[in-house]
């Protein structure tokens, strides 16, 4: 349940309190009325703000209050699993977008009224968990709408998130399984298809500044009509993005798969029964939901407080803060965001509620209780408040072109309260694990190919995602993004036969990129890319980070480094290396400290990076990112450190300074004497330095933000509903502070025009002191 109800303000449907006593027949007028009259329908926010699994159906309360036979239950559950696996493997291996050959999808069945039952054991859980949603809209205004209505055969497209996906740039596909004109599950695939049509190629535009900049918003509507696709509507679909061809095929493919699953369902039905498969997959959903409560009450009562930020707009460098309290009291869960910054209503970063949660039920389902069916009931019991207006929960006119940036800090949110949550509970479902990284570290590009075609879309590198680190491991390197534990990173061959770039340097491992530890986290790549034989192409990175650490560390662990971009511009790298192959001993470290490219202009930049024309050969440079440290440096073992930097992962500075070890240049043995005086030293230091707890408080705490930082959330632990932020007016940046509902409108204003202000000062400037001089000279 959530704590506001507010109405969206394109919602226009209405109706007469009960007080008018209106007559059955007065009542079917004032509908047709409403219905006839109503202006568009926007989002229902009776359906956007509920996570909850849903009232049985008639036909569902029927077949439950009989007993039904579980074996029998877990044989359709199986063919179901089986059959949507072999589904998302379709998709996989006949998907014309990045995001289809690297697993960036999932497939799954739903009750009539849109509740997970099962989905693909592969694949981005959240997808799934966002669409109760749209079926819910679906069977609330179309099923009974004369001019769309419900259907053997149809199939609904949507990709809005304002209506329930995770970003506008996936696209599902909702096909209802129907017996006797009755609805009684729904079978789902989506994909995380890229291009959209936004203001920037690759769909997931940094750059956009309202809604209508965010591409495609499709809300559910019919594109298949009783088994044959519409090519009206995919014509208007395919004139919505740059890359039509991959608009067409991609629907195809999500056709096809669940039709694949839809056999199986249908044999299903045939061999056991309407009721027996309807009860199956209802019976999955509640028994989920019953397992989470007894789970939670097993867990120690309590709060734990995990308040993330994050240091851009991906336009201008800012503090905006996540808020996230979890507490645990008895067999509820609550999962309290207020405090959370306001959305900023000109910017990408803004989350609509339902991603957020989508994001929730990514971290309970992939890291808490990753053994439980894939299931709307595993979010279901757990309580979420939050204030409608804030960046993580944002309202209908907010732009939400880069939502991932406050979705991703609820998974973070979940996944550090569970580590805390679970430390002490006697049976694990999972290990403690210090936090995954959670940004997209990665390219976006638009233009034209080689093959003289317009596409936008991105590489399939932020799937290398690094693991955090666990209490007796170090995290995985590059292992997997968080939101889907067995996607690929893709091979950049394939990708140099569609796009016209190279990767010179794909995946290779940055010396320091991890979280410190007793474990460190796991390390990321860098990639260099350059662009080469295209007329016109780009690139783009959609990254915060690059001044404030993404993740933290868990007791005592480091976070992970920050992350900026590097471009060299106005050179050909492929000219350069043909002329002197030893210049292609590329590397982002090497590159900016040794400038080795006459003529280049060297440049660094947060990674929050708009699209930007690149000509043939210029380099642009980003690393991956790394997972969470566990526990206190001066505690790991000394040969793990000694390993790490035999291998070149690490540096002398960081073995030394960092982890405290001594060692002999030339064997790289411990010294294992002198390795115990300095960390016995450091702890004196850290002895020295240390301060009684209320005199650190002190000193420390403030009782505001810094005033020169343009600041947006709450401050402190004491009011959650009170918060700063920086609004801007005609004498620059101004504080105000207040709930949610009392701070104005925010808005930042256009970077170019701050820029052109600051040159016109400067000339000013300029101007007076020229005059100056020529009067004195005169």
């Amino acid at each position: 349940m959530t704590t506001t109800d507010s109405p969206q303000i394109a919602h226009t449907h209405s109706h007469p309190t009960p007080e008018t006593h209106l007559t059955a027949e007065e009542q079917e007028w004032v509908n047709a009325f409403m219905n006839d009259t109503t202006l568009f329908l926007g989002p229902d926010p009776e359906i956007m703000r509920e996570h909850s699994i849903a009232e049985r159906t008639p036909l569902e309360t029927r077949i439950l209050a009989n007993d039904l036979d579980p074996l029998v239950a877990d044989r359709i559950r199986r063919r179901l699993a089986g059959a949507l696996d072999e589904a998302f493997e379709m998709c996989e291996s006949m998907g014309a977008a990045p995001g289809a050959k690297w697993a960036d999808l999932s497939v799954a069945v739903y009750t009539a009224s849109g509740d997970v039952a099962y989905m693909s054991n592969r694949g981005v859980i959240a997808f799934s968990a966002v669409l109760h949603h749209p079926i819910r809209h679906i069977m609330k205004y179309w099923k009974d709408e004369p001019t769309v209505g419900i259907n053997p055969g149809d199939g609904f497209f949507h990709n809005d998130a304002r209506f329930g996906m995770v970003h506008n740039t996936d696209q599902s596909m909702l096909v209802p399984v129907m017996r006797e004109g009755e609805v009684i599950a729904w079978v789902g695939a989506t994909i995380h298809e890229g291009e959209n049509g936004a203001c920037e190629p690759g769909g997931m535009p940094s750059g956009s500044e309202t809604p209508f900049d965010d591409g495609l918003r499709g809300s559910p509507m019919k594109i298949v009509e009783r088994g044959k696709l519409r090519r009206d509507l995919l014509t208007f679909l395919q004139h919505s993005t740059r890359d039509p061809k991959l608009m067409l095929a991609d629907i195809k493919v999500k056709m096809g798969a669940v039709k694949r699953v839809m056999d199986i369902v249908d044999q299903s039905i045939e061999e056991f029964g309407v009721e027996t498969f309807v009860g199956s997959i209802r019976m999955t959903v509640e028994d989920v939901e019953e397992e989470v409560r007894r789970r939670i009450s097993e867990m120690p009562d309590g709060t734990v407080t995990v308040n993330q930020f994050v240091d851009s707009t991906l336009k201008e460098n800012i503090l905006i803060k996540f808020a996230a309290k979890v507490t645990v009291k008895g067999d509820r869960l609550i999962v309290d965001l207020r405090g959370t910054g306001p959305e900023i209503i000109n910017r990408a970063i803004n989350s609509p509620l339902a991603s957020t949660k989508a994001f929730l039920s990514q971290a309970i389902l992939s890291y808490w209780w990753p053994d439980l069916p894939r299931s709307t009931g595993a979010l279901s019991p757990i309580e979420v408040i939050s204030d409608e207006g804030t960046w993580a929960d944002c309202s209908y006119d907010a732009p939400t072109g880069q939502n991932l940036q406050a979705s991703f800090r609820a998974f973070s949110a979940l996944q550090i309260a569970y580590a805390k949550l679970q430390f002490s509970v006697t049976e694990k479902y999972a290990n403690v694990l210090a936090p995954w990284f959670n940004q997209i570290n990665n390219f976006l590009w638009g233009g034209t190919t080689q093959h003289s075609e317009q596409v936008g879309n991105l590489c399939a590198d932020l799937n290398g995602m690094s693991g955090g680190a666990k209490p007796f491991q170090d995290g995985e390197d590059a292992v997997a993004p968080l939101f889907c534990a067995m996607a690929d990173t893709g091979e950049q061959e394939v990708m140099e036969e569609e796009v016209p770039f190279l990767q010179l340097v794909s995946k290779r491992v940055v010396r320091d990129n991890q979280g410190f530890g007793k474990f460190r986290g796991g390390m990321g790549y860098e990639m260099i890319v350059a662009a080469r034989n295209t007329p016109n192409w780009g690139f783009m990175t959609v990254t915060s980070g690059a001044k404030f650490s993404s993740v933290a560390g868990l007791f005592g662990g480091y976070g992970c480094p920050t992350y900026p971009l590097a471009m060299v511009k106005g050179i050909n790298i492929f000219d350069i290396v043909k002329k002197d192959p030893s210049q292609f001993d590329l590397s982002m470290e090497r590159v900016m400290n040794e400038q080795p490219f006459e003529g280049g202009k060297y440049q660094t930049y947060h990674m929050g990076l708009q699209f930007d024309v690149a000509q043939e050969g210029e380099l642009y440079m980003i690393a991956q990112g790394a997972g969470g440290g566990y526990g206190d440096v001066l505690e790991r073992d000394p040969e793990n450190v000694l390993e790490d930097l035999r291998l070149d992962r690490i540096s002398d500075r960081v073995a030394r300074d960092i982890y405290r070890v001594a060692w002999d240049p030339e064997t790289f043995a411990v010294d294992a004497e002198e390795t115990q005086r300095m960390r016995d030293a450091e702890r004196q230091a850290r002895l020295k330095r240390s301060k009684p707890y209320a005199e650190f408080v002190k000193e420390f705490v403030k009782e505001e933000p810094p005033a020169d930082v343009p600041y947006f959330g709450s401050w402190g632990q004491e009011n959650d509903e009170h918060l700063y932020a920086t609004v801007w007016g005609h004498n620059g940046p101004e504080r105000v502070e207040g709930t949610v509902d009392e701070i104005p409108l925010i808005t930042v204003p256009n970077r170019h025009v701050v820029k052109i202000g600051q040159l016109e000062e400067r000339i000013r400037e300029l101007e007076e002191r020229y005059e100056e001089v020529t009067q004195h000279r005169t």
